[in-house]
């Protein structure tokens, strides 16, 4: 019986094709993020675990994949019987935020007194995979630390709209609600301090069991009249509704620049993470079953590092789900294959001049030997994105007078 050789679940291989389609999304964003003034850093993929289970994390806390100790540590730890969690000490981030919080607190002397991060890169997540949902996915995070204005918050969302037009995703928007309006609202809904939080995850499934689940819901874990309150609360939401005053100066300005429709107010965006303290935000699109990215206010969590507080807000784009939205295009404009006469000395010498040479020109060069049959060498380069092709035979041929010939042709 042959091995199971598939990548482990929830975790996927990708082709060249499809990397090269991914790094060029990814390098959109990414540029579009550097254009608006964001750093780039870098964090490990490891990070201690008792940092990554110190409450920051929310319900991904659960989800943190565990590295055991090593050496003599881990058997002392096994001789203890202290429980399982007593044999880890380190783990995969589940996110870019709590490293951020962490990178920040370390480098702080070294940053600017406003500092405005971009990260991209792989986290991990021991969940039930689905569609749209992998155990180890890329995020791509922009936060800025040390503005308690609404400016920073205008500026994550003009750069996340600008980094999502610029791959094709202009039809994107951006719900927007308040931690301060959810409180109020809770607080009018009768829900005792208690249960403020389980009334937000209750919210917070509307998209999925509508709003006679979560009056249901809501009536099973407090009591009748919380429940009336949340239907009549719901049934008056129905419907565009007025800026709150909170959140209006963040609306004007994106509406100057991209006009309506880009931000909606979303009254019922609860965003599950505890730690955010002001403005929430959701992406959406159309085309997508679900949010492919999110953020909002964290003002209390750089400060469990630091031992002071330090205002912070942050908005990722979840790649995966944004990159399968975004149209499968690679430019395969300046890609060449070098098809060889021959294995002669003289003619692999020719092919290595002529390939620096398309290289410094801007071009990607694969040499390939010339087959019996060239036209399954080039149907073959064809699916792997090269566009072009050329033949080099034992007479020397600078690039520049070099015919190109079109694949597809």
């Amino acid at each position: 019986m042959a091995k199971d050789v598939h990548p482990p679940r929830g975790m996927r291989d990708f082709l060249p094709l499809e990397k090269t389609r991914r790094d060029q999304v990814l390098t959109t964003i990414r540029e579009t993020y550097l254009g608006h003034g964001f750093q780039e850093i870098e964090t490990p993929a490891l990070e201690d675990l008792e940092r990554l289970t110190s409450g920051q994390g929310g319900d991904n806390e659960k989800l943190a994949f565990r590295v055991m100790k090593r050496g003599a540590e881990l058997e002392s730890a096994l001789a203890s019987n202290n429980g399982e969690d007593n044999l880890a000490d380190l783990g995969l981030r589940y996110d870019l935020t709590v490293p951020l919080t962490r990178y920040y607190a370390t480098n702080r002397a070294k940053l600017p007194t406003v500092f405005k991060a971009l990260q991209t890169g792989p986290v991990w997540r021991a969940e039930r995979p689905q569609k749209g949902r992998y155990r180890q996915f890329v995020q791509c995070d922009i936060d800025i630390i040390g503005d308690a204005s609404i400016l920073a918050e205008i500026e994550l969302l003009n750069a996340s709209l600008d980094a999502l037009t610029a791959i094709g995703l202009k039809d994107a928007t951006i719900r927007v609600n308040h931690r301060v309006l959810l409180a109020n609202l809770l607080e009018q809904l009768g829900v005792p301090e208690a249960g403020k939080g389980s009334a937000m995850i209750t919210i917070d499934k509307l998209d999925k069991i509508a709003a006679e689940g979560v009056v249901a819901e809501l009536a099973e874990k407090f009591d009748a009249g919380v429940a009336e309150r949340a239907a009549a609360w719901l049934n008056a939401i129905a419907g565009d509704l007025p800026i709150p005053a909170e959140l209006q100066e963040i609306f004007s300005a994106i509406e100057a620049r991209f006009g309506a429709g880009r931000l909606r107010f979303d009254p019922t965006l609860v965003r599950g993470m505890g730690y955010y303290t002001g403005t929430i935000f959701e992406i959406e699109h159309p085309e997508s079953g679900s949010s492919i990215g999110g953020g909002g206010r964290y003002d209390g969590m750089v400060g469990r590092w630091l031992g002071t507080d330090a205002p912070a807000v942050g908005i990722s784009i979840g790649f995966e789900r944004a990159v399968d939205l975004v149209e499968a295009n690679v430019d395969n404009s300046k890609s060449l294959v070098l098809v060889l006469d021959s294995a002669a000395p003289v003619v692999i010498g020719n092919a290595l001049n002529v390939q620096q040479q398309a290289i410094d020109a801007g071009y990607r060069v694969r040499l390939e030997q010339r087959p019996k049959k060239l036209n399954n060498l080039l149907d073959s380069m064809a699916e792997q994105g090269f566009g072009s092709f050329a033949t080099i035979g034992e007479e020397f041929v600078n690039f520049a007078d070099l015919s190109l010939r079109n694949i597809a042709n």
